[in-house]
């Protein structure tokens, strides 16, 4: 089966990618599937606990990442090793990045606005893994003739130039942008060209003396979060369920 797929659907020897990617993505949506089952009080799923600790669903994800990438690179080329060690490793990172969020903040942040840094986390990835699935490389190395790879010289040029594209739209406050941009290049060139955010580094560094420039970049940024914001959170709420509301603060003195 699994040469099958290699002749007649994938490239040679991304099958163990391509299972990675599938089982990362499945797991995730069960996952959870099964923690918003949990969260409503459904279904026979309950917490996992151990004397009364929590055991959240990053540490078997901990233990299956681990145990798929030393597989894998203790593994050979051929045999059924790289597949079982591929499905292995999606699995786990599919469940840490689940609870992204949790390690970033090292707090139990899984229903809070917080919590959406998970999700984000995870549709990146897919997205990123698939693009190379799909045949990118970073920094446009898949976009090189054989000519220009044979002068060394030319290929780390453009390296280094898709780089420096995606390390401006980074420090300019576009972080997407420069992850994607490091698969895409044009994207990145796209980021590196337009206005940066406000409160980036860019504009820190080169809208201080500039008014007429921080007005258009912090009027930019406000269209774009009010038309694309709205959508994003709701897609975010489809995918991973609706974040608690936040507690009513109390006024000082108790009013």
């Amino acid at each position: 089966m699994g040469h099958w797929l290699q002749r007649n659907i994938i490239e040679p020897g991304k099958l163990p990618l391509l299972l990675a990617l599938a089982s990362f993505v499945m797991t995730f949506l069960i996952t959870r599937i099964v923690v918003r089952l949990i969260r409503a009080g459904k279904g026979p799923f309950g917490n996992v606990k151990a004397g009364g600790l929590h055991i959240h669903h990053v540490v078997p994800g901990v233990v299956l990442t681990v145990i798929g990438g030393f597989g894998a690179v203790a593994s050979g080329r051929h045999g059924i090793g790289p597949a079982v060690c591929a499905v292995l490793f999606g699995m786990g990172a599919g469940l840490v990045l689940d609870e992204f969020a949790l390690i970033l903040h090292l707090d139990d942040v899984y229903w809070t606005e917080e919590g959406r840094k998970s999700v984000e986390v995870v549709a990146v990835t897919a997205a990123l893994v698939g693009l190379v699935l799909s045949g990118f490389l970073p920094f446009g190395v898949n976009d090189l003739s054989s000519e220009e790879l044979q002068d060394r010289s030319g290929a780390i040029a453009t390296v280094v130039a898709n780089f420096g594209f995606a390390l401006i739209a980074l420090s300019k406050g576009k972080g997407r942008t420069a992850i994607f941009g490091a698969i895409i290049p044009v994207v990145a060139l796209v980021g590196a060209i337009r206005l940066a955010r406000p409160g980036s580094p860019w504009a820190r560094r080169f809208y201080g003396r500039r008014p007429r420039a921080r007005a258009r970049s912090i009027l930019r940024v406000y269209h774009h979060d009010r038309r694309w914001a709205g959508p994003r959170r709701i897609l975010q709420d489809w995918i991973g369920g609706k974040p608690d509301p936040e507690p009513v603060r109390s006024l000082p003195g108790g009013r």
